[in-house]
């Protein structure tokens, strides 16, 4: 997968195959950035109130691929889907008094509720960041996402509760902890993460405003947000400076978010004092000074510096936003897209070999990593970008939530280790929250459009409502467990539009693609995107079809340790359960590695390639058994593992 910039050009990145490059499938065309080289639902179907409002202050940035409203995209039946209605089982099973618990005691309200565990027990001091926080935005997403009225009416109720509370506070605070723990902040003494929290709420309000209309919810959030700016207010920069080295999430860009609808430049204006400078400065000269960081503490920050740019068009901030995520994809990431090693980044880039253990990428950090993945996509219309996105919604994320809507913390990377979750109501952990607002949007980018062009970004069935177009686009595919993916149109009128669909980077022996079943023999480059220009009739089909092979993906320090891929899907071996118990899978606070893993057997492949050593097993797509090996294994895609022992990497000896 090539993610990699040519720093002194890097700034004149531009839209890639948005003109398409039509070549014969054996050709491979020059992308137009630079190689890096350094280092739908009907208009009467729609969910009511649940369209994104237009901001107040436009965007200075000039995007190339718009995202669609939540409810535009609508999910047809998939594991996507699958799992989102798991996730929504579980937010409905939460009950509001529980969630509100530690927020009425706080307030000085009472409760008689029965608190959760975990991080939101009564004495953990990130008390809220789940209940008032994650709740909210994942409940605000699944009802735009479904039209859940249910859900919204959940929220709703939620949002009532903790503005009562805000009232009972009185100077516009609040949180499910007291006011003391900022003290502590200002005073530089031993507290975690209060303004992460605050982010949390934050966030949380402002979805339920854009999607569910919520007005109570926008009224919270700006006494929220006045509060936080007395706080900061007499705060010098130097004071300033040491407390944004202690972890505040993505509290600029909910200020900035606010700022946009609402207008008040006070928001904007508290918002800059949580751009932290220290930590922007070498990545808008491009350097990486990565190691040694908390990985998820940095990540929300810099989607941060993505909006502020989006805002104000100031091109520090996007050359902070894009390097950053160009050394995190290229340099920084595992063959699932994922990144980080025990939360942080301990080496310097493209030193990966030995960072594998039982708590290999934070979800958290993919979390927010395909957050600022859709922001990078939005000024570039650059495939690669979705390349990553895919590469990492696969395997870094749809597998992180098992039957019951559990999620896990860690994804282990290192033979021998096993898939591991939160509990029902005493973990709460921070990837919790953000598996809780993923797996309710997973339709927010399959498509994205700009002006005549549509960008059809992922291969997911679904269904596509461009009013503004006068299209209906319905996506037939069972992709990844097939080649190929159908498109089928329904238009009011002709229309002359610009199909761009994504030639993924693994996709290098050729294709297929035909119209209205025609075939045409063209295709773009990988990791581009192909450009179909015409006027389009109402019952056109376009259907595409993307060979799928094993290949091999090597760690840059060490070639002999590898992982095995068919098409975009990381695969993972399994491994004998032994010894492997409920109680070492599921975990309350941080209990949860509490045995150790099992031997890593040993792998041998012609040539040193470990692909070279699988087959495909007959009649089971996406399976595979190994050849020629002491100990016979089976690989399957690695979303696919459960509460099983397995392996992802493994150092392969020459046959």
């Amino acid at each position: 997968m090539s993610l990699t910039w040519n720093r002194r050009q890097f700034l004149s990145a531009t839209a890639m195959g948005a003109t398409g490059l039509w070549l014969g499938s054996e050709a491979r065309g020059e992308s137009n950035i630079p190689e890096m080289t350094p280092n739908g639902l009907s208009k009467s179907q729609a969910p009511p109130n649940s369209s994104v409002i237009h901001p107040k202050v436009a965007d200075e940035a000039a995007e190339l691929a718009h995202p669609f409203p939540l409810h535009r995209v609508k999910l047809l039946p998939s594991p996507f889907l699958a799992a989102l209605e798991t996730n929504r089982e579980y937010l409905m099973s939460l009950p509001n008094d529980r969630l509100a618990h530690m927020f009425r005691i706080t307030a000085g309200l009472g409760s008689q509720a029965q608190p959760f565990g975990g991080w939101e027990n009564p004495k953990c001091e990130l008390r809220g960041h789940f209940t008032g926080g994650h709740y909210l935005s994942a409940a605000a997403h699944m009802h735009a996402t479904t039209g859940d009225e249910a859900i919204q009416a959940k929220a709703g109720e939620l949002v009532r509760t903790l503005a009562a509370c805000q009232q009972a506070h009185g100077n516009g605070y609040l949180s499910a902890f007291p006011q003391g723990l900022f003290d502590r902040l200002r005073e530089g003494k031993p507290v975690w993460a209060p303004f992460y929290t605050l982010h949390k709420i934050m966030a949380g309000l402002i979805d339920m405003q854009q999607h569910c209309g919520n007005a109570q919810a926008l009224e919270t959030a700006e006494k929220l947000a006045s509060w936080i700016g007395a706080w900061v207010g007499p705060i010098s920069d130097a004071q300033m400076g040491r407390i944004l080295n202690v972890e505040y999430g993505g509290m600029n860009e909910a200020l900035y978010n606010l700022y946009s609808i609402t207008g008040n430049r006070s928001y904007a204006a508290t918002a800059h004092r949580f751009d932290h400078k220290d930590f922007f400065d070498p990545l808008s000269e491009f350097r990486d000074e990565l190691k040694g960081l908390h990985a998820n503490t940095h990540v929300p920050q810099v989607i941060g510096a993505a909006r502020r740019y989006e805002l104000t068009g100031e091109t520090y901030y996007r050359n902070v936003a894009q390097y950053f995520w160009q050394e995190v994809t290229a340099h920084r990431s595992y063959a699932t897209g994922g990144t980080s090693n025990g939360e942080w980044w301990t080496t310097p880039p493209g030193v990966l070999a030995k960072q594998l253990g039982s708590r290999n990428q934070e979800c958290c950090v993919q979390y927010n990593m395909l957050k600022l993945t859709r922001h990078i996509h939005s000024w570039t219309a650059d495939a690669r970008a979705m390349d990553y996105y895919e590469r990492t919604l696969y395997n870094s994320k749809l597998g992180t939530q098992q039957q019951t809507g559990m999620k896990m913390y860690f994804v282990p990377l290192q033979p021998g280790f096993w898939t591991f979750y939160h509990s029902p109501d005493d973990s709460f952990w921070c990837c919790t929250g953000t598996g809780a607002e993923d797996f309710a949007k997973f339709n927010n980018s399959i498509y994205s459009y700009r002006d005549d062009q549509l960008y059809i970004n992922l291969y997911i069935p679904s269904l596509l409502e461009w009013p503004e177009a006068g299209l209906q686009l319905r996506q037939l595919t069972q992709y990844p467990l097939e080649e190929s993916t159908d498109f089928e149109l329904r238009l009011r009128r002709p229309k002359a539009l610009t199909f761009n669909l994504r030639v993924p980077w693994w996709a290098d022996r050729g294709g297929e693609l035909t119209i209205n079943g025609k075939r045409i023999p063209a295709l773009a480059s990988p990791g581009s995107y192909l450009a179909l220009r015409r006027t389009w009739q109402s019952g056109d089909r376009v259907s595409l079809r993307l060979p799928m092979h094993l290949h091999t993906a090597r760690m840059p320090d060490d070639e002999r340790v590898q992982a095995a891929m068919y098409g975009p899907l990381v695969l993972a071996a399994e491994l004998p359960a032994d010894g492997l118990t409920r109680n070492m899978m599921y975990g309350k606070y941080r209990n949860w590695e509490t045995g150790k893993p099992t031997p890593e057997p040993e792998m041998i492949a012609p040539a040193g390639e470990i692909t070279r050593a699988l087959e495909p097993i007959p009649g089971t797509p996406l399976h595979f058994r190994t050849q020629g090996q002491k100990t016979p294994l089976r690989f399957i895609p690695l979303y696919q593992m459960r509460e099983q022992r397995y392996g992802v990497y493994w150092k392969v000896a020459r046959a």
